[in-house]
């Protein structure tokens, strides 16, 4: 079912890649510097606390095939630890496409796939876990240059999983 799902958000992504090339209107001659069309960006975070810690590193970059549609890749690293209860690493890729309707307004598809290692420390006993977990986000912002504020919602959200708290996230994109 998953398979069918990641397959599904290729096909969106690569229609709407041809949707944006049909309707281009500009006489200008298109780049041949792939470079020109790259940008790149990500995210940091770190959240610190009585007893608790949470780093997350991850780096990501886009081409942007016009001023419509933008295909890109990134790597995510997240380190969570509780004092005496538990600790998480996190090592995940994803593929985002990004759709641009008007200049202000950024939708965004992704998915997310990640690999968790959880150890939880209980009083007497050790318990680890490690699994694969697959994210599609469809998420929609306002931008502004190379700015976004948004928000994303997980469909392929699981709460049995120990990855995401909730379905529904907030960001802030970057790219330079």
């Amino acid at each position: 079912m998953k398979i069918k799902k990641i397959g599904l958000v290729i096909v969106l992504c690569l229609a709407i890649n041809n949707m944006s090339f049909s309707q281009s209107t500009s006489k200008e001659k298109p780049s041949s510097d792939f470079w020109s069309n790259v940008q790149f960006g990500g995210g940091l975070g770190l959240g610190f606390g009585s007893g608790y810690t949470d780093i997350t590193i991850a780096p990501s970059a886009i081409y942007n095939f016009n001023q419509h549609f933008a295909l890109g890749t990134g790597l995510q690293y997240s380190f969570l630890k509780q004092k005496g209860l538990y600790t998480s690493n996190l090592y995940g890729v994803s593929l985002i496409g990004l759709l641009n309707p008007i200049e202000e307004i950024q939708l965004s598809v992704e998915v997310e796939e990640m690999n968790v290692n959880n150890k939880y420390q209980y009083i007497g006993s050790n318990y680890k876990e490690s699994f694969w977990n697959t994210g599609l986000f469809l998420g929609a912002g306002y931008r502004m240059d190379n700015i976004t504020v948004g928000a994303r919602y997980n469909v392929l959200f699981d709460r049995d999983k120990n990855v995401y708290g909730d379905a529904f996230m907030p960001f802030v994109r970057v790219y330079f």
